[in-house]
């Protein structure tokens, strides 16, 4: 999941973008603005977000005129000092209104309720989309291969024996049930469209083959530990804003 924080107190955006890594480690947070000027100059050529979290009064400004401008629909988690601007807030795509000083329970208790609406907007198009699916495989079926590199060879590797592709170093790599592992050209989004539901995004570093799941176990802090069916030395979580949408695809793939 992709977010950015619009926020002009260095102090306060740091302990933000802190307490959002702290709760939820898969959140990736792309940018830290600091004034409208910026937010709209960075939005113009990145809308592909998740959501964003926006202080309400900025050093030039308020943050209503970037979405005003831009007529963004991307989930906005207002947090401000300032309780009269409320009812604003909830005219843009506003889904929460955060005072500050925040606590780490007021950013988990909205960043839990943006997946209960995400969730819930979700199966609400379940069918559509499943049918949907079911044409586009007939018209365009999925591709069972990836592209790997192995020094300087080009390899289609079949997804059946891949176990995981997981990201180190800002690379991309396939690690197949036989322990080897190889370089793919493709980023962890495209795969991740292209081989689910096979296959699951646990987290931004990692993307899991369910037939490569032994079991999970239950980890601290509500998070979940993928325990593999073969050797792998790291450790694979899911955010605890994934466990749901986790163990409903286990059961069901």
């Amino acid at each position: 999941m992709k977010i950015i924080i619009i926020e002009d107190e260095k102090l306060t955006a740091k302990d933000l973008a802190k307490t959002i890594e702290d709760i939820a480690p898969e959140i990736e947070i792309v940018s830290i603005l600091q004034s409208v000027e910026n937010a709209i100059a960075f939005l113009k050529t990145n809308p592909q977000l998740d959501l964003i979290f926006s202080d309400i009064e900025l050093g030039d400004g308020t943050s209503f005129e970037i979405f005003e401008k831009l007529q963004l629909k991307i989930p906005i988690i207002f947090c401000t000092a300032y309780n009269q601007y409320a009812l604003d807030a909830f005219k843009t795509y506003g889904i929460d209104y955060v005072l500050k000083p925040f606590s780490r329970q007021s950013i988990e208790n909205a960043l839990l309720k943006f997946q209960t609406i995400k969730e819930e907007l979700s199966s609400k198009e379940e069918n559509y989309n499943d049918l949907m699916q079911v044409l586009k495989q007939k018209l365009n079926p999925k591709s069972q291969s990836v592209i790997v590199h192995q020094g300087d060879k080009i390899i289609p590797l079949n997804t059946k024996d891949i176990a995981l592709f997981y990201i180190s170093n800002e690379s991309v790599f396939a690690y197949t049930f036989q322990g080897k592992k190889y370089v793919v050209s493709q980023n962890m989004e495209s795969l991740e469209h292209s081989f689910t539901p096979d296959f699951f995004r646990a987290n931004r570093q990692f993307l899991v083959n369910r037939t490569a799941i032994k079991d999970a176990s239950l980890f601290f802090n509500r998070k979940i530990v993928i325990n593999l069916s073969i050797p792998f030395e790291e450790q694979i979580a899911v955010g605890r804003l994934k466990v749901s949408a986790f163990t409903d695809w286990l059961q069901n793939s």
